[in-house]
């Protein structure tokens, strides 16, 4: 930021009356700001608003994990409250054993699961195939001419093209 850029910045807050209070510094250096509703030099009411100055300037594009998760919820207003340091590293605490809780199970239950594959699987039958499951004739002896119709099951008979142009006899 150049010179310019700060001393436009700082007579354009005098003038809205707006008034950045700092209201803390996460790990990473990022500092968090809170600016309470005003009314500009128009007489408009300005809401609040909760901001962040990234400790790496010259990064453009945010990223995630540059914010922890309790900053963002405030930044976000589903927080009411600024998170402090301790919850921050409670929280962090709790999910790295959480990680590490979770890759004991995964490994677990691969050792679960490969004894008990060895166990369970049964050994192949010897079957003899007759046909193919996707021909509509499966498992009968061949299709026939006339429908046939047992209970609630229907199965149309085959048909095969007549040779020529008639179609309406």
């Amino acid at each position: 930021m150049s010179w310019s850029q700060g001393l436009f910045r700082a007579l354009w807050r005098s003038l809205s009356k707006e008034v950045k209070e700092h209201v803390g510094t996460d790990q990473f250096g990022n500092k968090y700001y809170y600016i309470s509703e005003y009314k500009n030099w128009r007489g408009q009411t300005i809401r609040e608003k909760r901001i962040v100055e990234a400790a790496n300037k010259s990064e453009v594009d945010y990223e995630v994990g540059t914010i922890p998760t309790e900053w963002e919820a405030w930044i976000r207003r589903t927080r009411k409250t600024p998170p402090t340091m301790e919850e921050i590293l409670k929280n962090e605490n709790y999910r790295e054993e959480i990680k590490i809780k979770s890759e004991d199970f995964y490994e677990k239950g691969k050792l679960l699961n490969k004894e008990s594959n060895e166990e369970l699987l049964a050994l192949p039958a010897e079957t003899q195939i007759k046909g193919h499951a996707s021909a509509p004739y499966f498992g009968k002896e061949e299709p026939s001419v006339a429908p046939t119709s047992t209970g609630k099951t229907f199965q149309p008979g085959s048909w095969m093209p007549q040779d020529g142009k008639k179609h309406n006899q």
